[in-house]
């Protein structure tokens, strides 16, 4: 008998690798085929990507106008394919923008749908999650708080703790990271992460850099900084200079090695998303920062249901990190902010032990296994 076949959908970087270990999972477990949207990690792991997930990667509202033509002909391929490879079950990772129109296309051709990493009903669009109990299956997710939004709500739904928490982990010392970089390891370092998408790196990258510009001027510091920008997998050197060219902070930029730079940094300043969960599973303090065009925040202020915009802080439910969002994201501010964590081993040493708190609601490893056993049962 032919293996079933399985489309696994990622929108973005960070899906994209928990796309792949879940597609390796379940081939143990099932001996599927897959097939779908991602990227080089699922590639990798022998997903056939039809689709990379670089068309539909945006993040706003706004920004996201002009890929609605784009959205909609990724969404009509994969429900094609489906169909036309007779799909024995869907797994959409995250995206809802995109993902929520293919189960909508899936649910017409009756080919279940299992979703991991729902939709943030918690923090904004709550009427998405009658939308996700019309047309998802099996719901799992990966914050603790999530399981009963979408039990009460009448949505079947597994909490299988973090992906991340199982690959969070630094390869080398702050020494050996030093080395290889032509960094000192007695002098302050500090790590950047200014987004992983082209637009995150256009609201962000030009603000980030006059923070360290104006760190580097600092008379009490000017020769005791160094930083390092952790570019993103795809983004092309000349994107970052098209924005901003650093004036006085000296920039060590690395393509990899993102968990050796956190776990070397001295703190970190980091675009709210995944690498904030990142940063505090390896205990590195840091400064959350983000922005968004003016006509996405204006919408978005309306709809944001959370006193609290960086996952860290929602997992927490409280301030753990400090966040600058919009007009309070300025380069002087952040500057501001990263002082305190060098200057203070008081606050450093306080932050760290909130991130402890945070890491230990994550749950334990084996997140991508029990999403593995959650999805098979499907089958």
């Amino acid at each position: 008998m032919a293996p079933h076949e399985i489309l696994i959908s990622a929108g973005e970087a960070s899906s994209d690798m928990y796309g792949a270990r879940l597609a390796e999972a379940l081939r143990e477990r099932t001996g599927a085929k897959f097939f779908g949207m991602g990227g080089p990690r699922m590639a990798a792991a022998g997903v056939e990507v039809i689709t990379d997930y670089h068309a539909v990667a945006v993040v706003g509202i706004t920004e996201v106008l002009h890929r609605i033509p784009t959205v909609v002909r990724v969404q009509n391929r994969l429900a094609r394919e489906a169909v036309r490879r007779q799909a024995k079950l869907a797994i959409l990772i995250d995206s809802p923008g995109t993902h929520l129109g293919v189960a909508r296309r899936l649910k017409n051709a009756n080919i279940p749908v299992g979703y991991f990493i729902g939709p943030q009903v918690w923090a904004w669009r709550p009427g998405r999650v009658r939308v996700v109990k019309r047309l998802v299956n099996h719901m799992v997710v990966i914050f603790p708080f999530e399981e009963k939004i979408y039990r009460d709500a009448g949505v079947p739904v597994t909490f299988v703790g973090h992906p991340l928490v199982d690959v969070v982990k630094p390869t080398m010392s702050r020494d050996e990271f030093a080395a290889k970089h032509g960094l000192d390891p007695e002098r302050l370092m500090i790590a950047i992460l200014p987004g992983s998408r082209r637009n995150e790196t256009a609201q962000n990258y030009a603000t980030v850099i006059g923070a360290c510009d104006l760190l580097a001027l600092d008379r009490k510091r000017q020769d005791e900084l160094q930083f390092v920008h952790v570019a993103a997998p795809g983004l092309a050197p000349e994107l970052f200079e098209s924005f901003a060219k650093p004036t006085a902070a000296k920039i060590t930029r690395i393509t990899s090695g993102a968990y050796d730079a956190l776990a070397a940094a001295d703190c970190a300043i980091v675009a709210s998303g995944t690498a904030t969960v990142e940063a505090a599973l390896l205990g590195t303090p840091m400064v959350v920062v983000y922005r968004v065009a003016r006509a996405t925040a204006a919408i978005l202020r309306r709809m944001i249901r959370t006193p609290h915009i960086a996952m860290v802080n929602l997992v927490a439910d409280r301030r753990v990190v400090p966040e600058l969002i919009q007009e309070d994201f300025t380069p002087t501010a952040v500057a501001a902010n990263v002082r305190d964590l060098i200057e203070y081993s008081d606050e450093s040493e306080a932050m760290k032990a909130r991130l402890a708190e945070v890491r230990a609601k994550l749950g334990p490893g084996g997140a991508i296994e029990r999403a593995a056993d959650a999805f098979a049962r499907m089958l």
